[in-house]
């Protein structure tokens, strides 16, 4: 079981925006991220548990971008108590028997489900500080570090890209004022 793949879907609903504003954005995000058996099970009863859902993950990744190991565990605690997880054994698509995380019937309760114990398993394997914010002004999008030396510190390579060119941009303009001194 891939519980990096799980903690992914952590990911995708706290960046999700006003992609759960309606059931048709909500199935569009779904598909995008490869998941179109969700989107064709997913109801307006589960659109109203994943928004709230959304809103104690963030809570989550905003205190481990505080450094607050304590209220971030705290949180997941309180979420696995909340969305308990019930292991099941399932094969499909061609693949072999292999365990999928499940809460209930409920699309909403088997994402729960799986996206607090990827969360779980990635804090306790390897660190709360694996989960981020984005630094780059304004995005704050969420995302997860699995990079060998812990030193994640954008969402994605284009605001990586993007902080650098204003830190550059920055430089040259504080040099441009500096007067010279000339001989």
């Amino acid at each position: 079981m891939d519980l990096i793949s799980y903690a992914e879907l952590a990911v995708l609903l706290v960046n999700s925006g006003s992609a759960l504003d309606s059931l048709e954005d909500a199935k569009r995000l779904l598909t995008e991220a490869g998941r179109e058996k969700d989107a064709a099970r997913l109801t307006r009863a589960d659109l109203a548990i994943l928004r709230e859902l959304r809103r104690e993950l963030a809570t989550v990744f905003a205190a481990a971008a505080r450094q607050d190991e304590h209220g971030a565990v705290e949180r997941l605690n309180a979420l696995l108590t909340r969305h308990p997880v019930h292991p099941q054994i399932t094969r499909h698509d061609g693949h072999h028997w292999h365990l999928h995380l499940t809460e209930g019937g409920r699309l909403s309760g088997e994402y729960a489900a799986a996206a607090v114990m990827g969360l779980t398993a990635l804090v306790t394997g390897l660190g709360v500080d694996r989960l981020g914010i984005c630094q780059s002004d304004p995005c704050r999008r969420a995302y997860l570090d699995t990079s060998s030396n812990r030193s994640r510190r954008y969402c994605s390579e284009r605001c990586a890209s993007r902080a650098n060119v204003a830190a550059y941009r920055a430089r040259r303009r504080d040099a441009a004022k500096v007067p010279s001194t000339g001989a």
